[in-house]
């Protein structure tokens, strides 16, 4: 196996470290390596992010015959030591209207309990990701957002607060069922010790306080594994654990997934960030090899409400025939407190004995319900509502027919549909990306909107993981991103969409420098372009680095580096920004 520098720069230490390790850079081979490298009497713990990334750790380890290498999530580790031979049964989680029984909440008004009781599950939620050991140890008005959630939390925290602890009492004393945040807690507070010699903790950046404290505290060698900028799981009071430590630095910057033209765009969207006064990890390197053939295709989106709205569309035109949703089809028609879109449609249409859901059921209109949502900043709920009011009485027929034109699986399929939490960690061979997601003129507005004062640690935070959406997205790709104009990166290029996904454009020195950049990769599709350059698309050699250096320091023009060294000049231009003697605002090279 042909090991980069940087990987065997990690294969040959034997303490504490942060490995940050961009979207397709290998982790799981270098892990893999880094434990052969340990003596077969060493005992080490791979810690996975759920259990589906366990199941493939498990057979890939296996495979490598590392019978030493224990793979767990937190999780399970918590289970075993909480919950076997324990009098505790697990619940996965609380509606809203059984907190209301559970709890004996009664304000009144049974609207004004359903919102109480929504912000009980939530500060539950935070208080078990935490490291604080009471719940008055935290301020739970600090996580909401939206001011109207803000007030309202604000004006019924005692009684928030009290029934949270009341919650937590009732769960540790065995008097109701535990949720698996509870006992992930409980495993915190019992301040554990975890009898390995090495812990490889994977996908760090979006560990909960409460794991990564159990994992500082262990007397084993600690590798944190993860990508700053895939954090996108802030929303669960996941925490970015590659920021936290005081561990040596150690990047995975080249990646295999794809090549230097997508990973352009993604170094070109993390470069927003100084916008919030941060500086991207590392400069991602594609060092992909494209493929000609597309096998797979898939459209992702920021929302439920844009996937669903695109599949439709796509679906009624005839464009495609089957598709198939990551994480099953239904799971984009229910809220997370288990509200649907047809009891959403129902109360729409003013059929409230049609209704199943409580909390639905508990408001006599939309405009009511949408003030339940501000107030508890329910997202998902949301996404239906909007969905709703789109499509009316049309959504249940043509839901249908998606169900019915639903692919068994992914290769079956037309189009994969998919938001980007359910997508994180998989690979596709074309992207089409949709326009929900942050651009950088939103970013700017929404820290201009902040005014003079100072933006709250919160959101610069929010807005953070908005830009991580944005470049997980990108980077899903392996040979081919097509990206809407709203969303291109280039400043320079403005761009129009038609009905027709054709593009009308103002043409500068910028554009024509990286068109085939956008005609062959990020569909930008124009006739007349063709690629010639012998070399195009093929991995960047070190000696052919350095006779682009050489070239570039002799004067020459953009085309006749490329001519030399017969590539693309398009790619001599991202390889000259990627070494950093060229800056990519820089439209005079």
């Amino acid at each position: 196996m042909n090991l980069t520098p940087e990987q065997l720069a990690i294969l040959s230490t034997n303490h504490d470290m942060v490995i940050n390790a961009v979207a397709g850079s290998g982790k799981t081979t270098t892990l893999i390596e880094y434990a052969k490298r340990k003596p077969s009497t060493a005992r080490i713990l791979y810690l996975a992010f759920n259990k589906t990334v366990k199941n493939e750790a498990e057979l890939k380890f296996n495979a490598a015959g590392l019978n030493n290498v224990k793979v767990e999530t937190a999780h399970s580790l918590a289970f075993d030591r909480i919950v076997k031979r324990s009098r505790y049964n697990v619940v996965v989680e609380y509606k809203s209207y059984e907190w209301i029984d559970l709890l004996n909440i009664n304000t009144g008004d049974l609207h004004t309990d359903y919102m109480i009781s929504n912000h009980i599950s939530k500060f539950i939620s935070y208080f078990c990701n935490s490291t604080a050991t009471k719940v008055q140890d935290l301020n739970y008005t600090d996580t909401v957002q939206d001011q109207q959630a803000r007030q309202f939390v604000h004006h019924y925290y005692d009684l928030i607060e009290k029934f949270t602890r009341l919650a937590l009492a009732k769960m540790d004393k065995a008097e109701i069922s535990i949720t698996h945040d509870f006992y992930l807690k409980k495993f915190q507070l019992s301040n554990p010790k975890l009898a390995y010699d090495y812990i490889l903790f994977d996908e760090g950046q979006d560990a909960s306080g409460a794991m990564l404290q159990v994992f500082l505290e262990q007397p084993a060698v600690k590798i944190i594994v993860g990508d700053m900028h895939q954090q996108i799981y802030g929303w669960r009071y996941a925490i970015n654990s590659l920021q936290k430590v005081d561990f040596s630095f150690y990047p995975l910057s080249h990646s295999f997934r794809f090549d230097d033209e997508i990973a352009f765009v993604a170094n070109k969207v993390l470069s927003w960030k100084r916008h919030l006064d941060q500086q991207p990890a590392v400069q991602v390197i594609g060092d992909g090899v494209r493929s000609p053939v597309i096998f797979s295709k898939a459209t992702l989106a920021r929302t439920n409400v844009s996937l669903m709205v695109n599949a439709i569309n796509l679906w009624q035109s005839g464009k495609i025939k089957k598709v198939f949703f990551e994480g099953n089809i239904n799971s984009y028609v229910f809220a997370d407190e288990g509200a649907s879109l047809y009891d959403v449609l129902n109360l729409y249409n003013g059929k409230l004995d049609k209704i199943k859901d409580k909390v639905i059921k508990s408001v006599n209109s939309i405009k009511a319900l949408e003030e339940y949502i501000e107030k508890t900043e329910d997202n998902s709920l949301r996404s239906i509502v909007e969905v709703v009011k789109q499509y009316g009485n049309d959504l249940p027929w043509l839901i249908k027919d998606l169900k019915e034109n639903h692919a068994a699986s992914k290769e079956e399929a037309d189009m994969v549909f998919s938001t980007i939490h359910r997508c994180k960690g998989l690979e596709y061979d074309e992207v089409t990306l949709l326009n929900d997601f942050i651009t950088e003129e939103k970013l700017l507005k929404n820290i201009a909107d902040s005014g003079d004062k100072k933006m709250r640690d919160i959101d610069k935070e929010r807005l953070t993981e908005e830009v991580n959406i944005l470049y997980v997205a990108i980077t899903r790709a392996k040979n081919r991103l097509i990206i809407p104009p709203e969303l291109n990166p280039m400043q320079s290029v403005q761009v129009q969409i038609q009905d027709t996904p054709t593009y009308k454009r103002k043409y500068t020195r910028e554009v024509d420098e990286f068109e085939t950049l956008r005609n062959n990769r990020l569909g930008f599709s124009e006739k007349g372009n063709s690629r010639t350059a012998s070399n195009h698309g093929k991995s960047w050699k070190h000696q052919e680095e350095q006779d682009l250096i050489d070239l570039y320091q002799q004067g020459l023009s953009l085309e006749e580096i490329a001519k030399k060294l017969k590539r693309g000049a398009n790619g001599v231009r991202f390889k000259l920004i990627g070494l950093g003697l060229v800056d990519d605002y820089d439209t005079s090279f």
